[in-house]
Protein backbone atom coordinates (compact mmCIF):
# COMPACT_ATOMS: atom_id res chain seq x y z
CA UNK A 1 0.00 0.00 0.00
CA UNK A 2 1.21 3.31 -1.23
CA UNK A 3 2.22 5.96 1.47
CA UNK A 4 -0.48 8.33 0.23
CA UNK A 5 -3.12 5.49 0.30
CA UNK A 6 -2.46 4.61 3.87
CA UNK A 7 -2.93 8.15 4.78
CA UNK A 8 -6.03 8.36 2.87
CA UNK A 9 -7.17 4.94 4.65
CA UNK A 10 -6.48 6.41 8.26
CA UNK A 11 -7.87 9.49 7.58
CA UNK A 12 -11.07 7.87 6.72
CA UNK A 13 -10.79 6.04 10.05
CA UNK A 14 -10.34 9.21 11.52
CA UNK A 15 -13.45 10.56 10.01
CA UNK A 16 -15.54 7.72 11.06
CA UNK A 17 -14.72 7.88 14.75
CA UNK A 18 -15.26 11.73 14.41
CA UNK A 19 -18.63 11.32 13.12
CA UNK A 20 -19.60 9.11 15.67
CA UNK A 21 -18.28 11.25 18.61
CA UNK A 22 -19.94 14.48 17.87
CA UNK A 23 -23.05 13.08 16.10
CA UNK A 24 -22.31 14.51 12.58
CA UNK A 25 -23.85 13.60 8.89
CA UNK A 26 -21.42 12.82 6.20
CA UNK A 27 -21.43 15.50 3.52
CA UNK A 28 -18.00 15.58 1.54
CA UNK A 29 -17.29 18.41 -1.02
CA UNK A 30 -14.29 20.34 -1.61
CA UNK A 31 -14.38 22.15 1.45
CA UNK A 32 -15.95 20.30 4.52
CA UNK A 33 -16.43 16.45 5.62
CA UNK A 34 -19.71 16.61 7.19
CA UNK A 35 -22.40 18.39 8.81
CA UNK A 36 -23.81 19.24 12.37
CA UNK A 37 -27.30 18.37 12.90
CA UNK A 38 -28.19 22.17 12.58
CA UNK A 39 -26.30 22.32 8.77
CA UNK A 40 -23.15 23.65 9.84
CA UNK A 41 -20.35 22.52 8.12
CA UNK A 42 -17.68 20.76 9.35
CA UNK A 43 -14.23 20.00 7.96
CA UNK A 44 -12.32 16.99 9.70
CA UNK A 45 -8.56 17.00 9.71
CA UNK A 46 -6.43 14.06 11.29
CA UNK A 47 -2.64 13.52 12.26
CA UNK A 48 -0.35 10.79 13.18
CA UNK A 49 0.91 11.82 16.89
CA UNK A 50 4.16 10.94 15.44
CA UNK A 51 5.69 9.58 12.38
CA UNK A 52 7.89 6.12 12.07
CA UNK A 53 11.19 8.63 11.64
CA UNK A 54 10.12 10.24 15.18
CA UNK A 55 8.82 13.98 13.27
CA UNK A 56 5.61 14.88 15.04
CA UNK A 57 2.23 14.95 12.75
CA UNK A 58 0.85 18.05 11.47
CA UNK A 59 -3.14 19.12 10.58
CA UNK A 60 -2.93 20.80 7.02
CA UNK A 61 -5.70 23.37 6.08
CA UNK A 62 -5.79 24.90 2.63
CA UNK A 63 -6.30 29.01 2.71
CA UNK A 64 -9.24 28.61 -0.14
CA UNK A 65 -11.54 25.88 2.28
CA UNK A 66 -10.30 27.59 5.45
CA UNK A 67 -12.01 30.70 4.04
CA UNK A 68 -14.94 29.03 2.87
CA UNK A 69 -15.58 27.36 6.23
CA UNK A 70 -14.63 30.54 7.81
CA UNK A 71 -17.69 32.14 6.03
CA UNK A 72 -20.08 29.53 6.60
CA UNK A 73 -19.33 29.86 10.19
CA UNK A 74 -18.04 26.13 10.37
CA UNK A 75 -16.01 23.99 12.51
CA UNK A 76 -13.09 21.97 12.51
CA UNK A 77 -12.48 18.48 14.37
CA UNK A 78 -8.76 17.64 14.71
CA UNK A 79 -8.42 13.71 15.22
CA UNK A 80 -4.90 12.69 16.50
CA UNK A 81 -4.17 9.02 16.27
CA UNK A 82 -1.51 6.43 16.39
CA UNK A 83 -1.48 3.38 13.55
CA UNK A 84 -2.35 0.47 15.39
CA UNK A 85 -2.19 -2.79 12.92
CA UNK A 86 -4.40 -1.67 9.77
CA UNK A 87 -6.49 0.55 11.83
CA UNK A 88 -5.92 3.54 14.26
CA UNK A 89 -6.03 4.49 17.85
CA UNK A 90 -7.66 8.04 18.54
CA UNK A 91 -5.19 9.30 21.28
CA UNK A 92 -7.17 12.97 21.06
CA UNK A 93 -10.36 14.49 19.32
CA UNK A 94 -11.16 17.82 19.61
CA UNK A 95 -14.20 20.43 17.52
CA UNK A 96 -13.07 23.75 17.52
CA UNK A 97 -14.53 26.91 15.58
CA UNK A 98 -13.01 27.80 12.81
CA UNK A 99 -12.42 31.65 13.99
CA UNK A 100 -10.37 29.79 16.86
CA UNK A 101 -7.20 28.42 15.62
CA UNK A 102 -3.59 28.66 16.37
CA UNK A 103 -2.32 31.87 14.27
CA UNK A 104 -1.59 30.57 10.46
CA UNK A 105 1.24 30.83 8.24
CA UNK A 106 0.21 30.81 4.62
CA UNK A 107 2.64 29.17 2.09
CA UNK A 108 2.67 27.70 -1.38
CA UNK A 109 2.82 23.77 -2.00
CA UNK A 110 1.03 20.83 -1.24
CA UNK A 111 -0.64 18.54 -3.95
CA UNK A 112 -3.93 21.59 -4.45
CA UNK A 113 -3.01 23.59 -6.78
CA UNK A 114 -2.87 27.23 -6.61
CA UNK A 115 -4.21 27.01 -3.03
CA UNK A 116 -1.77 28.04 -0.22
CA UNK A 117 -1.30 25.52 3.15
CA UNK A 118 -0.88 25.94 6.63
CA UNK A 119 0.53 23.02 9.13
CA UNK A 120 -0.60 23.28 12.71
CA UNK A 121 1.45 21.13 14.87
CA UNK A 122 -0.37 18.86 17.17
CA UNK A 123 1.11 20.15 19.90
CA UNK A 124 0.07 23.32 19.34
CA UNK A 125 -3.88 22.54 19.62
CA UNK A 126 -3.66 19.69 22.25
Amino acid sequence: MSRSHKANHYGTLAERKAVEKYGLILDRCSWHDAKRADGTPVEIKSAMYRHANGQEGTFKLYDRYHDRLREANGWYVFVVYRVRGVGIQVLDIAMRHSSRLPSLSWHGGGTHRDAQQAKIQVRRLF
